[in-house]
């Protein structure tokens, strides 16, 4: 079963992550071809998922508050639907269509919209709506109270990036290379950039920091870009890490995680490039990590960056020059999500449906709980002490330490 599952996952990467955005051509398919074929030579030499101990006792105890169902989850498909929390609702979609509005306290089902768009990303609470974007390009707005749909626009192709709301303004990134910004209150184009796209590159996108009227991204190209909110100006574009390696698939040096800003420092990584701390002035590099990638994400205390690599060993890294502190190794490939912080913990999910807690303080496990049998790939929400999983056959569930 562990080969089945390892063929499966390698030829999904190849399949689902990797995706070519523009013509590329056999010469770039061959490229590719040749550069993962030892990856199917001899299965016995793949680096399988570590398998959890039967018999592990965790130092917390960890309560399953309530669990729910929502429709198919993304349906086996590798998307951004992450659920969003505002007061005392939660907001979540399925890749069918399905759009519920439940409550915190015991996930009781407020309201619900059936629709026929094939929901990717989102949905993110704006100022006047709740914003949602799909596989075909659309762009849809519907009401916090009822979910009733307000106005739908479409945009030039598939949004994989969660929408960015602020200051009236709906940010897109597109999987053509496009940033778009509509207007919230009725989905008018106000303006779109559009940047450079590599023949092969990772499928999906970071979402755009927003600091004042400034927007700050990281590309496929390996470049990191800050634009005008108001107007999409340029002002300024720095390369953060250099393709290299004979063949494509080599050179994906895609900047797929969001930006995060800490003590006015931005933080950002790479698919195969490292993880970079650079200037919010003008993106100038303060410091790399080479051995420390992901595409996943990261996330910050108020001294240290976490983070799972992309062989899902998570990292603790120090802020103020990107020295390693702590490594877990004990969830190697696992497929772990994005390793989100809070407390005195940092919380993961996995590929087998168990959610994961991690001490801060050396990166030990703490305690780990399964919500279901299909993987987890939405990075976990946390609002309050409690943490929020959405797995990918729909299961929706809310966590807390005691």
């Amino acid at each position: 079963m562990i080969r089945i599952r390892r063929f499966s996952f390698i030829f999904s990467l190849i399949i689902c992550l990797l995706t070519l955005s523009g013509c590329a051509g056999m010469e770039a398919v061959n490229d590719m071809m040749s550069s993962v074929t030892d990856l199917f030579a001899d299965d016995d030499n793949a680096d399988p998922p570590a398998v959890l101990p039967e018999e592990f006792q965790g130092e917390i105890q960890i309560d399953m508050l309530w669990k729910e169902s929502v429709g198919d989850g993304a349906d086996q498909i590798k998307l951004k639907l992450i659920p969003a929390i505002s007061a005392s609702r939660l907001y979540v979609a399925d890749h069918k269509g399905l759009l519920q509005a439940r409550q915190l306290a015991g996930g009781d089902l407020i309201w619900e919209t059936r629709t026929s768009y094939p929901f990717a990303a989102g949905p993110v609470i704006g100022q006047q709506y709740l914003i949602i974007g799909s596989s075909h390009g659309e762009v849809v707005a519907y009401d916090f109270a009822t979910g009733e749909q307000k106005w739908s626009t479409t945009v030039s192709s598939e949004v994989l990036a969660v929408p960015v709301v602020t200051k009236g303004k709906i940010i897109l990134r597109t999987t053509d290379g496009k940033i778009i910004v509509l207007s919230e209150s009725d989905g008018a184009l106000l303006w779109s950039a559009e940047h450079s796209v590599p023949a092969l590159s990772i499928r999906g996108a970071g979402a755009p920091l927003v600091q004042d009227d400034v927007m700050i991204f990281g590309c496929a190209n390996g470049k990191l870009m800050a634009l005008q909110l108001s107007d999409g100006k340029t002002l300024w574009e720095v390369t953060i890490t250099i393709p290299s390696g004979r063949s494509e698939v080599e050179r994906l040096v895609d900047l797929d995680t969001d930006p995060i800003a800490a003590h006015g420092t931005l933080f950002i990584s790479s698919y195969q490039g490292g993880t970079s701390a650079v200037s919010s002035a003008d993106g100038e590099v303060i410091w790399r990590n080479d051995n420390v990638s992901t595409y996943t994400g990261i996330t910050a205390d108020y001294r240290y960056l976490y983070l799972s690599d992309n062989r899902s060993e998570v990292w603790q890294l120090d802020q103020r020059n990107g020295a390693a502190l702590w490594k877990q190794k004990e969830l190697h490939n696992r497929q772990l999500t994005e390793a989100v912080v809070y407390q005195n913990y940092v919380v993961v999910g996995d590929f087998e449906g168990y959610v994961h807690w991690l001490s801060t303080a050396d990166g030990r496990l703490m305690g780990r709980i399964k919500i279901s049998k299909e993987p987890i790939e939405a990075r976990p929400v946390i609002v309050d002490g409690i943490v929020y999983i959405y797995a990918k056959d729909g299961t929706l569930a809310a966590l807390r330490t005691k």
